[in-house]
């Protein structure tokens, strides 16, 4: 048996005025103890993604993507009358229920990534009531390539433990054993020294028997060492507009909630060692890469008649020219295209520039005035003939290189200037 473990639960600086642990320092931890790997579930966002992707690389460890979702009772849509504070326990509603959930979600792989960016970004663009809330219709259509957990306290199968409604937790835990996979959905236990945690532990252990789910033992660390307490609550006054002398402030019970050693963690699960054996399966399926040091830009539609960006690009640069220089084209137009053309897709930002002439369109069929234009993209022939800009380089004799320089690869900047009633 394995003496190592994979902290999978894990809050960096990235989860907003509630987790006390730099990405660095939680790295720095996890390498002092041998441990192969290490999770990253911030709640709610992916903010701090990249960040911890690149620096575990670095390292020499496994990043595990994931979230601590925030999770609807059953829609996204919906938007229950609260009933007191609100805070990372979920807050209440008048119909006794919480106002969100806890759900943890872990990439396995390149498509669980891509799943993991829609869940996150549609439970912003659509489900946002107090936090970003995916719900149970989201989960089903974007599931795919993702693990994951019943989560902590604050999630749907804990809290009907709480209530003392075991048939409750079975059936939320069974839907998503359905949702996500036999062997994509773990039952996780926490053990902060909480009584709530021990009071429903022998429970949730016979929930994942009776439905065939593998345990997943996890420790909810906001801070990495556990003299870090002190700083973590602070900051959580900070999240509450509370003292420290203000008795009854939203807090965190005792000190456990650290980046643990895998003896400790061992120790505190010894009844249930494959608990945190399944930290280890998880951490060898676990295989997100990210490539890093390029640029991905959105696909823009384009016509069917053409073939890809670089011809429509192509098509509507000529087509916008002639109108603003005139059929046919003065030899000099002609080359100076070509050569910004050539440039500017070779350097792959031509689906940038349909981008900025879509919303530039958009805004002038609208009736929103738009800027003239200003910066160095003033020196760029091809957006003044998509309209982008307004002001001709060739006759003022302006660079596009101080614009784009395919010897200094950066992103081209094209400032827009949109009437301040209507930028939203």
């Amino acid at each position: 048996m394995s003496s190592s473990f994979t902290h999978l639960h894990v809050h960096t600086e990235f989860s907003m005025l509630d987790g006390a642990a730099r990405i660095d320092d939680i790295i720095q931890r996890v390498l002092d103890d041998g441990q192969p790997a290490i999770g990253i579930t911030d709640h709610g966002n992916m903010y701090g993604v990249l960040d911890f992707y690149e620096a575990c690389r670095s390292a020499g460890i496994n990043p595990i993507i994931g979230t601590e979702a925030y999770m609807a009772y059953e829609s996204r849509f919906e938007r229950p009358q609260r009933r007191g504070r609100v805070d990372d326990s979920g807050g209440d509603t008048e119909a006794g229920r919480k106002l969100y959930y806890h759900l943890t979600l872990l990439s396995e792989n390149n498509t669980g990534y891509r799943n993991l960016i829609k869940l996150a970004s549609l439970a912003f663009l659509e489900g946002y009531y107090y936090q970003p809330r995916m719900d149970w219709e989201l989960l089903e259509r974007h599931h795919e390539g993702l693990i994951a957990t019943t989560g902590c306290l604050g999630g749907h199968v804990l809290q009907a433990l709480l209530r003392n409604d075991y048939d409750e937790a079975k059936r939320t835990a069974a839907r998503l054993q359905d949702i996500f996979g036999r062997d994509h959905l773990f039952v996780e236990l926490q053990d902060h020294g909480l009584a709530q945690q021990k009071s429903t532990m022998n429970d949730l252990i016979r929930l994942a028997r009776e439905i065939n789910a593998p345990l997943l033992a996890t420790n909810d660390s906001h801070y990495v060492h556990r003299h870090d307490a002190k700083a973590h609550d602070a900051l959580l006054c900070v999240q509450t507009g509370c003292t420290i002398e203000d008795p009854n402030r939203f807090r965190f019970e005792g000190e456990e909630h650290y980046i643990k050693s895998a003896a400790e963690m061992r120790q505190l699960f010894r009844d249930v060692p494959e608990s945190c054996d399944n930290t280890l399966w998880i951490a060898e399926r676990a295989n997100t890469q990210i490539e890093l040091g390029r640029y991905v830009l959105p696909n823009f539609p384009i016509p069917s008649e053409f073939a890809d960006d670089r011809a429509y690009l192509e098509h509507l640069a000529k087509a916008g020219a002639e109108q603003r220089w005139g059929n046919p084209l003065p030899p000099e137009i002609v080359e100076r295209l070509a050569y910004e053309l050539k440039v500017i897709c070779d350097m792959g930002f031509a689906s940038y520039f349909l981008i900025v002439w879509d919303l530039i369109r958009h805004a002038r069929e609208s009736g929103i005035r738009v800027g003239p234009g200003r910066g160095s993209a003033a020196g760029c022939a091809v957006a003044y003939a998509l309209r982008i800009t307004d002001l001709d380089p060739v006759k003022y004799d302006l660079l596009f290189e101080r614009f784009l320089n395919p010897d200094r690869v950066s992103m081209p900047d094209i400032d827009m200037d949109f009437d301040s009633r209507y930028r939203d």
